[in-house]
């Protein structure tokens, strides 16, 4: 006797080549990417890595010293925040070139949510990684194609604009000066008279250099074979100078604070007792006792960071992957957002067991790594060993390090941030997104999470727009000839009608109807609804509405909808029987 079912062993075999699937090399390569080019190292590979690996290392130590202080965090936790980054992406990440760690951007971003506090700081940590992870596993990256350009160049240049203003109180030696950008707007020029003259003057000489270090790395000309061994040594140090001057910067005006430190006279304001040595690894806090001794819950927390939950993780894979695709884009390989979605999430996740707040990738140290000739994340790895040794032995010197060095490296790093060209570029392609460009860039001056909603809101008003207001074009060929140039979805549907009524129905005398429908792929059930009435209307008035070009798909959903509707395979055969069977096609259009 035969089974009712299939045997067992079927239905075990389906299981075991999804079983062996999921565990394939192929599976394990998608998800863990080190094992597609580790095999393939090499003595070559790894000599450009330690190069790239440790000049970005001398970049990042400055860089993460000075957001600590635009989070509004010590700035131990910049450091604590710029060594995970390197050792995850190294087995996570899909591109070469990316450098993980604290941004300005970022920073920006978390002061509004966390305001100075370092428990709230490390819970957002774990909870943007958390999200970011979630995000990848269930293939959500795709909502990211929702923040459109605009919004982004708004964004970014309001933040600019808001962390280099942001940094003059450190420049003046200002303090007690609020954080919200008019206030502080304010309050800055209120307190010039305040000014020490010793910051002013540290500051000031620290910015000049990084330009000229700067200007000098662009205009440098290239290397030929005509130059002699001095030339090309002099090319490689002021090359190298250029590419560290943040290091350069920070050390030198460190060195002239303890030089010129007396204990009754302080010229500079320094950058104080930080604590020393490693973080200590532990899970992030899920609550918090206050110094009164009052317990803050987790819910709590998670109330008071409100928004955050959303715009800090999809801002920080948004400027992420934005920075893999372009470096992608420039050195001919390919990244998968879905796993440098991922990346940042696990590095989010374990970042914040020691005591980090959110990273994402940063583009100047992406472009210093890829310039330097980098040619696996591994050199991501030397770039964390330097940061580790720098928390574990140079804590100490770091007291010394004067706040307006840490102020010009700033400002120096976000002043390319505002790119007015983008705002020409978008004057000449499409004036209209100059609208949520405008939004976003002024809004975000009251608040960066207001600015993001708002643009994101205007972008998203003028994509339902195009959609509830698809092109119509109207023709006159003894009957009208109507042309639609996209789909048809129930924002448009009463557009149609009203079209349609207009040109044909309310005329005199009434007039047959060709709509071309070669162009549309998708309708709904309130579309087939409001063909249903024209049609009717189209009968009492003894005119013929012909539906022409309908994809197989479209002719599934009517008949499905019980619509008996005329169509033809070309706007040619619906003529041909228009002006074979109706008189009265006459007339005016409208």
């Amino acid at each position: 006797m035969e089974p009712l079912v299939s045997p067992l062993p079927i239905h075990g075999n389906s299981v075991q080549q999804r079983w062996l699937s999921c565990c394939s090399l192929r599976t394990l390569q998608t998800w863990i990417p080190i094992l597609t080019w580790l095999p393939k190292y090499n003595l070559r590979w790894l000599q450009m890595d330690i190069i790239a690996g440790a000049t970005v290392g001398l970049t990042t130590v400055p860089q993460a010293l000075a957001y600590a202080e635009v989070a509004g965090l010590p700035v131990q936790y910049g450091l604590y925040s710029a060594f995970m980054g390197g050792f995850f992406y190294c087995v996570l990440g899909t591109s070469k070139d990316v450098t993980l760690g604290p941004t300005a951007i970022m920073s920006l971003l978390c002061s509004f949510f966390i305001e100075g506090d370092p428990v709230y700081a490390v819970l957002l940590t774990f909870l943007c990684g958390v999200i970011q992870a979630s995000m990848a596993l269930l293939k959500l990256g795709f909502l990211l194609d929702f923040i459109s350009y605009p919004v982004i160049k708004g964004f970014t240049a309001a933040a600019a604009v808001t962390i280099g203003f942001g940094q003059v109180k450190n420049l003046l030696g200002l303090k007690n000066v609020p954080r919200q950008f008019f206030f502080q707007l304010y309050y800055t020029f209120q307190k010039i008279p305040e000014a020490r003259l010793g910051d002013v003057v540290l500051g000031v000489s620290c910015m000049v250099l990084l330009i000229v270090l700067m200007k000098m790395k662009s205009t440098l000309p290239p290397l030929s074979e005509e130059h002699t061994a001095t030339v090309r040594a002099a090319h490689k140090l002021v090359l190298s100078a250029a590419t560290v001057r943040n290091a350069l910067v920070v050390v030198g005006a460190a060195i002239m604070a303890f030089a010129l430190e007396a204990p009754n006279r302080h010229y500079f304001t320094l950058t104080g007792k930080t604590s020393k040595g490693l973080p200590p690894f532990r899970p992030p806090p899920f609550s918090e006792i206050t110094p009164n001794g009052t317990i803050i819950s987790f819910t709590d927390m998670v109330l008071d960071i409100g928004g955050g939950l959303a715009i800090v993780p999809l801002m920080g894979v948004l400027e992420s992957i934005a920075i893999a695709k372009a470096f992608g884009s420039q050195n001919n390989y390919r990244i998968d957002p879905n796993q440098e979605l991922f990346a940042i999430g696990v590095t989010n996740i374990m970042g914040s067991f020691v005591s980090a707040y959110p990273v994402t990738g940063s583009f100047g140290r992406t472009a210093v790594n890829s310039q330097t000739g980098v040619c696996t994340p591994a050199g991501g790895v030397i770039t964390g060993v330097i940061v580790l040794l720098s928390l574990a032995y140079l804590m100490p010197v770091f007291y010394y390090i004067p706040k307006a060095s840490l102020a010009a490296v700033i400002i120096c790093a976000v002043t390319p941030l505002f790119d007015y060209h983008h705002v020409i570029q978008l004057w000449r392609v499409k004036k209209l997104d100059l609208v949520p460009f405008m939004v976003t860039f002024l809004v975000s001056f009251w608040e960066i999470q207001y600015g993001i909603v708002g643009g994101l809101l205007v972008s998203g008003a003028m994509l339902l727009y195009n959609e509830a207001r698809p092109k119509i074009k109207v023709t006159d060929h003894d009957f009208l000839l109507m042309e639609l140039d996209s789909g048809l979805s129930y924002p448009a549907a009463e557009h149609l009608s009203h079209v349609i009524y207009n040109h044909a129905l309310l005329v005199c005398p009434p007039r047959s109807v060709v709509l071309d429908c070669h162009h549309v792929s998708r309708i709904d059930f309130t579309v087939v609804n409001e063909v249903r009435d024209l049609i009717q209307q189209f009968r009492l008035q003894n005119v013929t509405l012909i539906f022409s070009g309908l994809k197989d798909c479209l002719l599934e959903v009517f008949k499905a909808a019980d619509l008996e509707l005329q169509h033809t395979d070309s706007v040619e055969a619906a003529g041909a029987s228009l002006l074979g069977n109706t008189h009265h096609d006459r007339g005016p259009v409208g």
